[in-house]
């Protein structure tokens, strides 16, 4: 056996492998007589086949057989010993006709190579990072909505404005038969609103259901009906007043404090609304942290310059699937799927300039912190450490939520690393302004 390999370019790269019928005969040999004595051809007694006739019918497909594992195990060594860094596998040149009783046989393989280039993390242009504010209306729902859920409900006989009321609401024609309790200023409409204000507990009154909501998602949910159903609503609706409450919101005091956090913590409305804010701003981090790693990733994948094999990778696209593709749709793939081969290639060096690696301690913990969250939040104690240690072995088992986490882990450790090595700057905006800016949304 003889290999060797010519590189055509930076690239690309040819990998020829040469066998000699001695490299595969013996274990041809060995196969077909496995095949002579389990054989069960009419007119010969089992194990008793002539030799010739079992060669007739099996050898060339041991034979290819037999070669495809030899290059197979022979072009991996190779690949690992010459520490070549591809892209996609090994694509074998196709041949006509293969004449299994040469001499010798020759094989190519077709490598795409890793492009060599260096990454710029010094550059003049910034990506902005964006420090999300919670603004003055913001806080004072929060505070409000607080209010709210510890205050009292006290039961009145009319609906006015401001007030809860609970009710049925009936259309046997929309489908609809649902009790739920809704605020007065949910209410969407002039008209509605004076219709249903001065109605009594027990009365029933029929309005349109289109427009009746100031959202369809409210619709949606009062209603017990489908997203779908709820934008094509059109037609009377028969409402059946159950309750009407006025909610009395709870007093800003030492009490309410010591409710909400760790007693003596909080003394003042003053000292809640800054707590407020920073809970508001904690739950920004995530948006603000994930639109920093897109943008990131646009600014590396357009300012790290590098050729890749395009046609070699176009045509490994085609054939690497479950279905073959067309030329075209090769082509069409290839271009979907171009920059995030170009942000694989960034982060990989990333990753390895910096050590960046996840470490199987590290994901370990990671499970630990996971698991612990989710405990938390049905308002689960973590277990033991013994009982935790069972269940993260049994979740890294799985390849699949091992990978998961693994992405989960990377994604942490890649934004920790832009943050404080990447060309950032901080920018703080409000969070409707933040909308505008980064999405083009008003």
């Amino acid at each position: 056996m003889e290999i060797t390999h010519q590189e055509l370019d930076a690239l690309n790269t040819v990998v020829t492998i040469e066998l000699a019928q001695e490299d595969f005969a013996d274990k041809v040999a060995e196969v077909l007589k496995d095949y002579r004595k389990n054989a069960n051809i009419p007119g010969f007694r089992k194990g008793h086949v002539p030799m010739g006739m079992i060669k007739k019918q099996y050898e060339t497909p041991v034979k290819a057989e037999e070669v495809n594992k030899l290059l197979k195990e022979n072009l991996e060594k190779y690949l690992k010993e010459k520490e070549f860094q591809i892209l996609g596998n090994p694509l074998p040149k196709m041949q006509e006709d293969i004449d299994w009783k040469a001499a010798s046989l020759k094989f190519e393989f077709e490598l795409g190579i890793s492009p060599v280039f260096e990454i710029d993390l010094k550059s003049r242009k910034k990506v902005t990072q964006y420090k999300i504010e919670a603004d003055k209306k913001m806080i004072n729902e929060q505070l409000q909505s607080i209010q709210k859920q510890y205050g009292k409900l006290i039961a009145q006989i009319e609906v006015e404005e401001g007030f809860e009321i609970t009710a049925h609401f009936q259309s046997e024609a929309l489908g609809i038969d649902n009790t739920a309790t809704f605020e007065f200023d949910s209410l969407k409409g002039k008209k509605n609103k004076a219709a249903l204000k001065g109605q009594v507990v027990g009365a029933s009154l029929a309005l349109e259901s289109k427009g009746l909501f100031e959202s369809t998602a409210t619709a949606q949910r009062l209603l017990g009906i489908s997203n779908e159903q709820a934008e094509a609503l059109k037609g009377a609706l028969e409402i059946t007043l159950k309750e009407v409450n006025q909610r009395e919101l709870a007093t800003l005091d030492q009490e309410l404090f010591d409710k909400l956090y760790e007693p003596g913590t909080i003394t003042s409305e003053a000292e809640l609304k800054a707590k407020i804010k920073e809970g508001i701003e904690k739950q920004f981090e995530q948006q603000s942290d994930q639109k920093l790693l897109n943008d990131m990733t646009e600014f590396l994948v357009d300012n790290t310059k590098f050729d890749l094999p395009a046609e070699f990778l176009t045509r490994w696209i085609q054939t690497s699937g479950e279905k073959e593709l067309t030329a075209d749709e090769a082509k069409e793939e290839y271009k979907r799927s171009e920059k995030g081969i170009r942000y694989q290639l960034i982060e990989g060096k990333l990753v390895e300039d910096n050590e960046l690696q996840v470490q199987f301690d590290e994901l370990k913990d990671f499970a630990r912190e996971m698991i612990g969250l989710q405990m938390a939040q049905y308002g689960q104690m973590p277990p033991e450490e013994k009982e935790m240690e069972g269940i993260i072995l049994r979740i890294l088992s799985n390849q699949e939520e091992s990978r998961r986490l693994q992405d989960q882990l990377m994604s942490q450790k890649m934004l920790a690393f832009y943050k404080n090595s990447g060309p950032i700057k901080e920018k703080a905006i409000a969070f409707d302004a933040f909308i505008k800016e980064a999405y083009g949304q008003a």
